[in-house]
């Protein structure tokens, strides 16, 4: 798909100069940039809902307590 974009003068040149560098074209440079910069954001959102779940520091945890403590007992058991 095409579209347009304004960036700044020094983003774009930086750009142009890592496009060329790593060989590829300003599309690719530039999809390959936002589809890392995607990923990362649902990494977060991801740890996000997690930590809604179990709590961000491992004790606040709105599972079930009897289901949090066969859990912690399976984790425990595959530490190494």
């Amino acid at each position: 798909m095409k579209t347009a974009i304004s960036i700044p003068d020094r983003v774009f040149q930086s750009a142009e100069q890592l496009a060329a560098r790593l060989g590829v074209s300003r599309s690719e440079l530039y999809a390959k940039a936002l589809a890392a910069l995607i990923d990362k954001h649902r990494e977060e959102l991801i740890t996000a809902r997690l930590n809604e779940i179990y709590g961000a520091d491992g004790i606040e945890s709105s599972l079930d307590r009897a289901v949090a403590a066969i859990q912690h007992r399976s984790v425990a058991r595959e530490k190494w």
